[in-house]
């Protein structure tokens, strides 16, 4: 139905869906705040246990190589089932995929802090990433959902800030619940807040029905989720016990992923119901964005991580106190997303903003190539902003430029596949520029400089080198973005309807 209560006009072979009630209307402000309540649990998760881990792997005895999988166990599963969440959602409806998402993430949250050794809580860890998968990207698609394109930037803004705030309060919550409660208390401060949020969803969350179709392309999903756990297991392999690009454990996962991708793609142009329509790269918008998603997670991780291990291993600062010591990056990130939302709003355009963000970013980056044990806060205040308002924008802007540039019956796969692009740019990002980090500190480390003065220089080297590649080859990417401006009304919405 149109905002006077007809029935839009759908696409051959789309059923008719209502369009927006009006944005403000009844219910919009719950339904916000758990979109946003979803989408900062499903970030946070990826970086809160990073703290504690010395203090879990102590208590439950882990060994090194279990350390590690503690993260990737989380970070597997989420990855995988994002774009498999997203598909189904614009099949089967938003309400009953973000349920059982939720449920399945607090149930890992659960187990995860009640494990008694790290075998069960890697093995649980994977379960919460099961339910995380369908956090980000259906609070993603929600948004397009319920506010028109003219709304939709302001609170594209908001959602980038949540993601932001998330990449740095992670840590910092990590460090406070090991310091003074206990480490269980990482996964366990989930529960109250995922049972409000389940509340808020089954209480207001109108149950819209999806475009429906023939079932799940199931043989798509199998041969998807092999090639992407064989990718991140490659990966995180990589510098575990001495591996290095050429070591098997590393480059036959690899290979393996490479070679079930092209078969995924195979599989996909014959699906009647692919799980990642293809079709869809087609759009030059479309395939522009998910490549810009790719690469500016390099300059986001570049910040967040590298910096975090540059104030506690080359300052000396305690995992506390590198969480608030990275505020100006959060804060700057939180700002020019935001601020980015509020222009899309108010011109209907993007193209402007996520282009010239990135040349924030390669300025605050080359500048931390003078980074030193010695480098005083107030400068590196600066340069942390600047790589904040680079990433910023390109939180919230891609969001809508990649939401608009898609059919109704497709909004959640889109959402889902830029978080995807993020997450995998990610990973690789973090395993090459972690191979960089560990020689340089070896290298300086073996040429008589102190430990602190060669954790200084490999920040420098690959802060500058990981964060400005990134930018630049993003926004050369963004420059062959289609400079299209907003409807005010659109037609044809997947929307839910606010009045209850």
């Amino acid at each position: 139905m149109t905002m006077n209560g007809s029935t839009a006009a759908a696409p051959p072979g789309v059923p008719a869906r209502p369009t927006w009630a009006p944005p403000g209307g009844k219910g919009t402000g719950p339904l916000l705040a758990a979109v946003l309540g979803g989408m900062f649990l499903a970030m946070l998760d990826q970086t809160i246990v990073g703290t504690a881990l010395p203090r879990i792997t102590a208590e439950l005895g882990g060994e090194n190589g279990l350390y590690t999988w503690v993260v990737t166990a989380y970070l597997l599963t989420s990855t995988v089932t994002v774009p498999l969440y997203g598909r189904l959602s614009d099949v089967y409806g938003r309400k009953p995929l973000l349920l059982v998402g939720v449920t399945v993430f607090l149930a890992g949250s659960a187990l995860s802090g009640a494990a008694q050794d790290m075998t069960q809580l890697i093995a649980f860890r994977g379960v919460q990433g099961l339910g995380a998968g369908a956090l980000l990207p259906l609070s993603l698609a929600l948004v397009a959902d319920l506010f028109p394109p003219e709304k939709s930037g302001k609170v594209q803004g908001a959602l980038g800030g949540i993601m932001a705030a998330s990449y740095v309060a992670g840590p910092l919550l990590g460090g406070l619940f090991t310091d003074h409660t206990s480490w269980r208390w990482a996964f366990f401060v989930n529960l109250p807040i995922g049972a409000v949020l389940l509340a808020v969803i089954v209480r207001r969350l109108p149950r819209v029905p999806g475009t429906g179709g023939s079932r799940p392309d199931y043989l798509g999903i199998a041969v998807f989720t092999a090639a992407i756990s064989s990718l991140l297991i490659g990966l995180t392999e990589h510098g575990l016990d001495g591996h290095t690009w050429t070591s098997p454990a590393v480059v036959l996962p690899l290979i393996a992923s490479a070679v079930l991708l092209v078969a995924f793609v195979l599989v996909e142009r014959r699906a009647t119901q692919p799980i990642i329509p293809l079709e869809l790269f087609r759009d030059r918008t479309y395939t522009v964005v998910n490549v810009a998603s790719f690469c500016s997670a390099a300059c986001l991780y570049a910040g967040v991580v590298f910096l975090s291990r540059y104030f506690q291993q080359a300052q000396g600062q305690s995992a506390t106190s590198s969480g608030l010591h990275i505020y100006p990056l959060m804060l700057a990130m939180l700002a020019g997303s935001v601020l980015t939302g509020v222009l899309i709003t108010r011109t209907l355009r993007y193209k402007p903003w996520v282009l010239g963000a990135p040349l924030f970013g390669v300025a605050g980056a080359l500048l931390c190539a003078g980074l030193t044990a010695q480098t005083p806060f107030w400068a590196l205040t600066a340069w942390m902003a600047l790589i904040g308002l680079g990433v910023g924008p390109m939180l919230s802007g891609l969001t809508v430029a990649v939401q608009t540039s898609v059919p109704p019956q497709h909004i959640g796969t889109a959402s889902a596949n830029l978080t995807f692009f993020r997450q995998i740019g990610g990973s690789v990002a973090l395993a090459v520029a972690g191979t960089v980090y560990t020689t340089v500190v070896h290298d300086r480390a073996a040429g008589h400089a102190s430990l602190v003065d060669a954790h200084a220089a490999a920040a420098a080297t690959v802060i500058p080198w990981l964060a400005a590649v990134g930018a630049v080859v993003a926004m050369l990417a963004l420059v062959f973005l289609p400079d299209r401006t907003l409807p005010r009304v659109r037609r044809d919405v997947p929307a839910a309807v606010l009045a209850e």
